[in-house]
């Protein structure tokens, strides 16, 4: 069932977005070689306690960090550590939530670690850019398709691939609410868009193929098949009566 929201509940789903769309933004000059993924875990929950507010990912189906923060081939779902620094050409997806009395807020990025190769760039931008020909659908009276049909299109124009088997979700009093939001597919189909949505739009795309797998070791690390670089870019959008409302979205990132 998707949970339509009232004004109170996007309020407060609107403070824990101002925190995650800050604390986005502030990684993308904190992120360089020679710090590991772990020192970026401890900044983001470090960064969502001091407001008041709870890590939603941490504990979260046994998940044991407060941010998934994924390297290179890896798509969604990196599990922080100590032991690995980052290195001059890497790139890392940061996907973070924090829950404000009860309502959670759901974003992510994908930053250059120093100098990237071209081909990196034009990912992490086709990436970024997808979410916003989506955003152009999230309006009241669309279908949920119109979005995913936008982010796939634009994707594959720019020769990449859209990964089919991680979507999309409702948000709200808990992280992973109904509906489905795929970035692919027919547009013109599935429920009618209404205000008070709330809706984590999230593209993910690989340089290659656009088949994964997952880590059998630890049963979360999700991996390009292929070997090849992945990159992530999410947010939460509101449905309005006009333009959509993106809460997670911090001035400096528009």
């Amino acid at each position: 069932m998707i949970r339509i929201k009232t004004d109170e509940q996007i309020a407060l789903m609107a403070e824990s977005g101002k925190v995650t769309g800050r604390i986005l933004s502030e990684l993308a000059d904190l992120i360089r070689p020679g710090m590991t993924t772990q020192d970026i875990d401890n900044y983001v929950e470090e960064q969502i306690r001091k407001e008041g507010m709870i890590p939603t990912f941490k504990g979260y189906n046994g998940f044991p960090a407060s941010a998934c923060i994924s390297v290179n081939e890896v798509l969604v779902h990196g599990i922080p550590s100590g032991s690995h620094p980052l290195k001059e050409g890497d790139i890392v997806s940061v996907d973070i939530g924090a829950t404000h009395k009860g309502w959670v807020s759901d974003a992510a990025r994908t930053y250059a670690v120093g100098e990237i190769s071209a081909e990196a760039k034009r990912l992490i931008k086709v990436c970024r850019q997808s979410f916003f020909e989506g955003l152009e659908k999230c309006r009241a009276g669309n279908r949920l398709t119109d979005i995913g049909a936008s982010i796939q299109t634009y994707v594959e124009k720019n020769g990449f691939s859209v990964v089919l088997d991680y979507v999309g979700h409702g948000v709200g009093s808990k992280m992973h609410e109904d509906p489905q939001v795929r970035n692919y597919g027919e547009a013109g189909k599935g429920p009618i868009l209404r205000k008070g949505m709330a809706l984590a739009i999230e593209p993910m795309i690989n340089e290659g193929v656009a088949d994964v797998v997952t880590d059998k070791e630890d049963g979360w690390t999700v991996r390009t098949r292929d070997g090849k670089l992945a990159a992530h870019y999410e947010n939460t959008v509101i449905i309005t009566d006009g333009d959509p409302y993106v809460i997670t979205l911090d001035e400096r990132d528009r």
